[in-house]
């Protein structure tokens, strides 16, 4: 049986809404998933969530599927917790909400919770990436593309930012995902014998004219500068991303699905699994 909360001012309702502060996810270590999509992800990737709060009012399933999705979270260890449409409201941290938010633990995102690599692995690292819907897209190409872990330096975005979690529509929980410092990153690539591809201006050879079918990670960095000197002078391979229009740089979610799809298409493989 759900507990049922019509108060705005339940002390359930006001925790929920402090997790939109990065400073009470952290000391928590919770964190907001909202929206069925990303949710049915979280579930089954996620070791254990611990509330789900939901509003008939505004779920559209059928309610044979709404039944079994609340009974799927709660054998996933989550609270059930009705709440009215204002109260929903105030919790969900989206336009047009589904009725469905959960508070879930935040993931470990460290190099040695990665799982093991396989032979020729594809990793995207991103350096000091700022705005949350970019991580949130890029992470959404790993998973579409099959790549084996997306590591973020020196974030800015906060990767439990709840607009990182929409924007990767659920990906943040499929994709390995670990956070480190350029050297902390650049020592765990080398031990594994992983070759990095860098893009610069300066480069001579275009992406699609690159061996990219070996050990690869590819290198993206922040929206404003780009890659730091660090990448740039230990990438193994640098290459050029053609341009023929009038502005000097693609957002680097794009430039990250160009080069990672290029990669996919030389292995082989339209749909790789993990």
């Amino acid at each position: 049986m759900a507990q049922l909360i019509t108060s705005l001012t339940n002390p359930r309702i006001k925790h929920a809404v402090a997790l939109r502060d990065k400073k009470t996810r952290d000391s928590d270590d919770l964190m907001l998933v909202e929206g069925y999509d990303d949710l049915s992800l979280a579930v089954t990737c996620l070791p254990g969530l611990r509330a789900l709060f939901f509003c008939p009012a505004l779920i559209k399933l059928a309610a044979t599927d709404a039944q079994a999705f609340r009974a799927t979270c709660s054998r996933a260890g989550a609270e059930l917790i009705e709440v009215t449409e204002p109260v929903f409201r105030k919790i969900a941290y989206r336009d047009g909400p589904d009725g469905w938010l959960a508070v879930a633990p935040r993931p470990a995102f460290t190099l040695d919770r990665l799982p093991p690599l396989k032979e020729h692995p594809l990793l995207i690292v991103a350096e000091r990436v700022e705005k949350p819907g970019n991580l949130g897209a890029i992470l959404r190409t790993a998973d579409a593309a099959g790549a084996d872990a997306v590591i973020v330096c020196d974030p800015i975005a906060d990767l439990t930012n709840p607009n990182v979690v929409r924007a990767s529509i659920g990906a943040l929980f499929s994709v390995p995902v670990a956070t480190a410092s350029n050297a902390e990153t650049l020592a765990w690539l080398r031990a594994r014998g992983i070759a990095l591809l860098a893009t610069t201006p300066a480069a001579t050879q275009s992406f699609t004219d690159l061996d990219l079918t070996g050990p690869l990670a590819i290198l993206v960095g922040e929206e404003k500068y780009g890659l730091s000197r660090f990448w740039l002078e230990q990438a193994d391979v640098r290459a050029l991303i053609p341009m023929s229009g009038k502005v000097n740089s693609l957002n680097v979610s794009v430039s990250a699905a160009l080069l990672v799809y290029e990669a996919v298409k030389q292995r082989g493989q339209r749909t790789p699994k993990r």
